[in-house]
Protein backbone atom coordinates (compact mmCIF):
# COMPACT_ATOMS: atom_id res chain seq x y z
CA UNK A 1 0.00 0.00 0.00
CA UNK A 2 1.29 3.75 -1.01
CA UNK A 3 1.82 5.95 2.07
CA UNK A 4 1.03 9.61 2.11
CA UNK A 5 2.44 11.72 4.50
CA UNK A 6 0.09 14.41 4.51
CA UNK A 7 -1.51 16.98 6.88
CA UNK A 8 -5.35 17.14 6.82
CA UNK A 9 -5.53 20.93 6.31
CA UNK A 10 -2.45 21.76 4.28
CA UNK A 11 -4.19 22.90 0.53
CA UNK A 12 -1.24 21.11 -1.30
CA UNK A 13 -1.68 17.75 0.51
CA UNK A 14 -5.20 17.70 -0.32
CA UNK A 15 -4.30 18.62 -3.94
CA UNK A 16 -2.59 15.46 -4.22
CA UNK A 17 -5.47 13.46 -2.42
CA UNK A 18 -8.20 14.54 -4.83
CA UNK A 19 -5.59 13.65 -7.31
CA UNK A 20 -5.15 10.17 -5.81
CA UNK A 21 -8.73 9.76 -5.25
CA UNK A 22 -9.58 11.09 -9.02
CA UNK A 23 -7.01 8.24 -10.55
CA UNK A 24 -8.94 5.47 -7.78
CA UNK A 25 -5.16 4.92 -6.21
CA UNK A 26 -5.45 3.64 -2.64
CA UNK A 27 -3.28 4.81 -0.35
CA UNK A 28 -2.77 4.95 3.77
CA UNK A 29 -2.82 8.56 4.82
CA UNK A 30 -0.17 9.58 7.93
CA UNK A 31 -0.54 12.77 9.48
CA UNK A 32 2.60 14.37 9.84
CA UNK A 33 2.99 17.62 12.36
CA UNK A 34 5.70 18.76 10.49
CA UNK A 35 6.83 21.83 13.38
CA UNK A 36 7.44 18.64 15.79
CA UNK A 37 10.31 17.71 13.11
CA UNK A 38 10.50 13.90 13.52
CA UNK A 39 13.77 12.39 12.60
CA UNK A 40 11.99 9.54 10.80
CA UNK A 41 9.85 12.11 8.40
CA UNK A 42 13.04 13.98 8.00
CA UNK A 43 15.11 11.74 6.48
CA UNK A 44 12.26 10.94 4.63
CA UNK A 45 12.36 14.94 3.06
CA UNK A 46 14.83 16.90 4.09
CA UNK A 47 12.83 19.81 3.10
CA UNK A 48 10.49 18.23 6.18
CA UNK A 49 7.46 19.35 4.41
CA UNK A 50 4.10 17.57 3.29
CA UNK A 51 3.43 16.13 1.58
CA UNK A 52 5.59 13.13 0.70
CA UNK A 53 4.58 10.25 -1.39
CA UNK A 54 5.99 6.76 -0.62
CA UNK A 55 4.68 3.89 -3.32
CA UNK A 56 4.60 0.18 -2.51
CA UNK A 57 8.04 -0.21 -3.99
CA UNK A 58 9.26 2.42 -1.45
CA UNK A 59 9.89 5.26 -4.21
CA UNK A 60 9.80 8.43 -2.42
CA UNK A 61 8.09 11.50 -4.01
CA UNK A 62 8.39 14.56 -2.13
CA UNK A 63 6.48 18.01 -2.81
CA UNK A 64 2.73 18.30 -4.32
CA UNK A 65 4.07 19.73 -7.72
CA UNK A 66 6.05 16.45 -8.00
CA UNK A 67 4.17 14.12 -6.51
CA UNK A 68 1.15 15.30 -9.10
CA UNK A 69 3.88 15.33 -12.69
CA UNK A 70 4.53 11.71 -10.81
CA UNK A 71 1.12 10.43 -10.92
CA UNK A 72 0.59 11.69 -13.97
CA UNK A 73 3.23 9.77 -16.42
CA UNK A 74 2.62 6.76 -14.08
CA UNK A 75 -0.85 6.24 -13.76
CA UNK A 76 -1.77 8.17 -16.99
CA UNK A 77 -5.60 7.39 -16.87
CA UNK A 78 -7.92 9.75 -16.23
CA UNK A 79 -5.82 12.58 -17.36
CA UNK A 80 -5.72 15.09 -15.17
CA UNK A 81 -2.84 17.47 -16.81
CA UNK A 82 -4.32 18.08 -20.18
CA UNK A 83 -4.06 16.46 -23.64
CA UNK A 84 -2.86 19.47 -26.32
CA UNK A 85 0.45 21.20 -25.55
CA UNK A 86 -1.90 24.70 -24.88
CA UNK A 87 -3.91 22.71 -22.59
CA UNK A 88 -1.29 21.64 -20.04
CA UNK A 89 0.26 24.84 -20.21
CA UNK A 90 -2.78 26.43 -18.86
CA UNK A 91 -3.34 23.85 -15.99
CA UNK A 92 0.49 24.35 -15.16
CA UNK A 93 -0.06 27.66 -15.22
CA UNK A 94 -3.68 27.75 -13.31
CA UNK A 95 -2.13 25.53 -11.01
CA UNK A 96 1.25 27.57 -10.35
CA UNK A 97 -1.07 30.71 -9.63
CA UNK A 98 -3.16 29.07 -6.88
CA UNK A 99 -0.35 27.33 -5.05
CA UNK A 100 1.81 30.41 -5.46
CA UNK A 101 -0.11 33.51 -6.10
CA UNK A 102 -3.49 31.99 -4.24
CA UNK A 103 -1.59 31.16 -1.30
CA UNK A 104 0.57 33.84 -0.65
CA UNK A 105 -2.02 36.48 -0.89
CA UNK A 106 -4.94 34.55 0.92
CA UNK A 107 -4.27 31.01 2.45
CA UNK A 108 -1.05 31.80 4.30
CA UNK A 109 -2.74 35.03 5.54
CA UNK A 110 -5.31 33.56 6.90
CA UNK A 111 -4.96 29.70 7.44
CA UNK A 112 -1.24 30.04 8.30
CA UNK A 113 -2.38 32.49 10.87
CA UNK A 114 -5.58 31.17 12.39
CA UNK A 115 -4.84 28.03 12.11
CA UNK A 116 -0.98 26.87 11.88
CA UNK A 117 0.28 29.08 13.86
CA UNK A 118 -1.61 28.32 16.86
CA UNK A 119 -1.13 24.40 16.35
CA UNK A 120 2.56 25.13 16.00
CA UNK A 121 3.02 27.48 19.01
CA UNK A 122 4.24 30.31 17.19
CA UNK A 123 1.66 32.66 18.97
CA UNK A 124 -1.07 34.59 17.95
CA UNK A 125 -2.44 35.30 14.53
CA UNK A 126 -1.16 38.88 13.17
CA UNK A 127 -4.36 41.18 12.84
CA UNK A 128 -2.15 43.03 9.69
CA UNK A 129 -1.95 39.56 8.09
CA UNK A 130 -5.83 38.50 8.55
CA UNK A 131 -7.00 42.20 7.07
CA UNK A 132 -4.89 41.66 3.82
CA UNK A 133 -6.03 38.17 3.94
CA UNK A 134 -10.06 38.99 3.88
CA UNK A 135 -9.25 41.84 1.57
CA UNK A 136 -7.43 39.36 -1.08
CA UNK A 137 -10.19 36.75 -0.59
CA UNK A 138 -13.00 38.64 -2.87
CA UNK A 139 -10.90 39.28 -5.92
CA UNK A 140 -9.86 35.48 -6.46
CA UNK A 141 -12.73 34.23 -5.62
CA UNK A 142 -14.12 36.36 -8.35
CA UNK A 143 -11.33 35.06 -11.04
CA UNK A 144 -12.59 31.73 -9.98
CA UNK A 145 -16.15 32.92 -10.79
CA UNK A 146 -14.98 34.54 -13.86
CA UNK A 147 -13.15 31.31 -15.25
CA UNK A 148 -16.13 28.83 -14.28
CA UNK A 149 -18.72 31.01 -16.14
CA UNK A 150 -16.23 31.02 -19.49
CA UNK A 151 -15.44 27.50 -19.10
CA UNK A 152 -16.81 24.09 -18.53
CA UNK A 153 -14.10 23.85 -15.46
CA UNK A 154 -11.58 26.45 -14.61
CA UNK A 155 -8.86 25.92 -17.40
CA UNK A 156 -11.17 24.18 -19.99
CA UNK A 157 -12.90 21.60 -21.25
CA UNK A 158 -12.47 18.99 -18.78
CA UNK A 159 -11.60 18.50 -15.18
CA UNK A 160 -8.00 19.12 -14.02
CA UNK A 161 -5.44 19.20 -11.74
CA UNK A 162 -5.85 23.25 -12.00
CA UNK A 163 -9.24 22.48 -10.32
CA UNK A 164 -8.16 20.62 -7.53
CA UNK A 165 -5.35 22.84 -6.87
CA UNK A 166 -8.15 25.48 -6.33
CA UNK A 167 -10.35 23.28 -4.56
CA UNK A 168 -8.01 22.15 -2.41
CA UNK A 169 -6.67 26.14 -1.03
CA UNK A 170 -11.09 27.16 -1.18
CA UNK A 171 -11.91 24.12 0.89
CA UNK A 172 -9.28 25.00 3.42
CA UNK A 173 -10.76 28.47 3.77
CA UNK A 174 -14.37 27.06 3.96
CA UNK A 175 -13.00 24.64 6.65
CA UNK A 176 -12.41 27.80 8.63
CA UNK A 177 -15.19 29.75 7.92
CA UNK A 178 -13.73 32.45 5.95
CA UNK A 179 -15.56 32.27 3.03
CA UNK A 180 -18.91 34.37 2.19
CA UNK A 181 -20.67 32.21 -0.66
CA UNK A 182 -23.41 34.75 -0.76
CA UNK A 183 -20.89 37.04 -2.82
CA UNK A 184 -19.56 34.55 -5.15
CA UNK A 185 -22.10 32.72 -6.87
CA UNK A 186 -20.08 31.62 -9.44
CA UNK A 187 -17.68 30.55 -7.81
CA UNK A 188 -19.60 28.67 -5.33
CA UNK A 189 -21.31 27.16 -8.31
CA UNK A 190 -17.53 25.38 -9.59
CA UNK A 191 -16.80 24.43 -5.90
CA UNK A 192 -20.38 22.37 -5.67
CA UNK A 193 -19.42 20.40 -8.60
CA UNK A 194 -15.60 19.88 -7.15
CA UNK A 195 -16.99 19.03 -3.65
CA UNK A 196 -19.57 16.35 -5.14
CA UNK A 197 -17.12 14.34 -7.25
CA UNK A 198 -16.01 10.98 -4.89
CA UNK A 199 -12.49 12.22 -4.59
CA UNK A 200 -13.50 14.75 -2.36
CA UNK A 201 -15.22 12.84 -0.14
CA UNK A 202 -12.71 12.05 2.23
CA UNK A 203 -11.80 15.57 2.99
CA UNK A 204 -15.45 16.54 3.77
CA UNK A 205 -14.89 14.23 7.21
CA UNK A 206 -11.42 15.76 7.82
CA UNK A 207 -11.27 16.98 11.36
CA UNK A 208 -8.76 18.78 13.43
CA UNK A 209 -8.68 18.38 17.12
CA UNK A 210 -10.02 21.34 18.53
CA UNK A 211 -11.34 22.96 15.24
CA UNK A 212 -15.11 22.25 14.30
CA UNK A 213 -15.73 23.39 10.35
CA UNK A 214 -19.15 25.07 9.62
CA UNK A 215 -22.05 23.17 10.17
CA UNK A 216 -22.56 23.71 5.95
CA UNK A 217 -19.03 22.47 5.29
CA UNK A 218 -19.56 18.72 4.16
CA UNK A 219 -23.40 19.34 2.83
CA UNK A 220 -22.76 18.93 -1.18
CA UNK A 221 -26.27 21.89 -0.97
CA UNK A 222 -24.77 25.01 0.48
Amino acid sequence: MRILHHFPLSPYCRKVRLTLGEKRLPFEPLTERVWESRPEFARLNPAQEVPVLVEDNGLVVPDSSVICEYLEEAYPDPCLLGRTLAERVEVRRLVAWFDSVFARDVTRKLLGEKVFKRLSGRGNPDGTALREGYANIRPHLDYIGQLAEARTWLAGGTLSLADFAAAAHVSCLDFIGDIDWSKQPAAREWYARVKSRPCFRPLLNDRVPGMNPPDYYANLDF
